[in-house]
């Protein structure tokens, strides 16, 4: 009789064993897949993606800070950290669901806030204010995303993605909005079934928006009247289920995006040829361009916030005049 726990616990290390060979079969792993010669004229063929922190529970809304530190969302901890090269975290606000950052030209963190289903200002020591939360008086659903647009004001998408369990959704659309500085919004489309990352072009001619549900982005013109119009399709980031789906995005100064998708991020140029992907080891979620001469990414990636030296440098709205 004294056997059969003996048995039992060898049985057990042999299940957790291949469990354990599974996850590492299964384990993604960081990998430049080219399908362009032009894909190395922006990423060194030898790269190293390095990890700046880890232990998080979802990360969202890099943003850098020229004092050396990156802003990151926590969804799951309701937090915003400032995250040093150390790996060091420092807690900024403890926020219900805080999703995509940015600053504005005044250098003041802009964040979307979901479950306040608004988009609010935080400064330094990380109080904040409402900037904006309804639409023609009713509660926006969750925002998600938000950018500086060439105009000085705000530009933000409004999915239901994360609308908190619970609450009543008031917009019977899923809208991409404008915030001008005396606090009017804007719609500027809703055409799209769940918006979630969005970018201006270099020269501010050009405005994309990707489509989560969808798994495509959009192109725009951007209006001498801070309008959009010509929307259409600029290029389809599919995958299987688990793969992920296009969310956060950026462009360089060359007019080239980065946008998150499907096992890691995927690289466009303007013409809307896809040049290659960045495969990550955790699922991407959204990027900045970061380090002195903005020409780092810094990738917000599940658990994990990674950086990946580039050939190339970063267009950052929020510094553009």
């Amino acid at each position: 009789m004294r056997r059969y726990p003996a048995v039992a616990l060898l049985l057990a290390v042999l299940f957790a064993a291949v469990l354990e060979l599974r996850a590492q079969k299964s384990k993604r792993e960081f990998q430049l897949h080219a399908d362009s010669e032009e894909f190395w004229t922006l990423v060194d063929r030898d790269a190293k993606l390095s990890m700046v922190g880890t232990g998080f529970g979802f990360t969202e809304g890099p943003v850098w800070d020229p004092e050396g530190f990156v802003h990151v969302s926590d969804e799951v901890t309701n937090k915003i950290f400032r995250l040093y090269a150390d790996g060091r975290k420092e807690e900024l606000v403890s926020l219900g669901d805080p999703d995509g950052n940015t600053y504005d030209r005044q250098h003041r963190l802009i964040d979307c806030a979901s479950v306040l289903r608004a988009i609010i200002r935080l400064d330094r020591d990380g109080k904040y204010e409402i900037l904006a939360e309804r639409f023609e008086g009713k509660k926006f659903n969750s925002p998600n995303d938000v950018v500086t647009g060439p105009d000085g004001a705000l530009y933000f998408t409004d999915p239901t993605l994360d609308l908190p369990e619970g609450q009543k959704q008031e917009i019977t659309f899923k809208g991409v909005y404008r915030l001008d500085p005396s606090g009017k919004v804007s719609l500027l489309t809703k055409e799209l079934s769940q918006p979630n990352g969005l970018a201006f072009s270099p020269d501010g001619k050009k405005f994309y928006v990707d489509d989560s549900e969808q798994r495509n982005i959009r192109v725009f013109d951007f209006t001498m009247d801070h309008t959009l119009a010509n929307g259409r399709m600029f290029a389809e980031e599919p995958g299987g289920k688990g793969d992920g789906v296009p969310d956060g995005m950026k462009v360089d100064l060359a007019g080239n995006l980065y946008v998150t998708g499907p096992k890691g991020i995927w690289i466009w140029n303007a013409l809307g040829r896809h040049l290659g992907t960045i495969e990550m080891p955790e699922q991407s979620a959204n990027l900045a361009w970061g380090d002195p001469d903005y020409g780092t990414l810094y990738i917000t990636a599940t658990t994990s916030v990674y950086k990946l030296r580039t050939r190339t440098h970063g267009f950052v709205p929020y510094l553009s005049r």
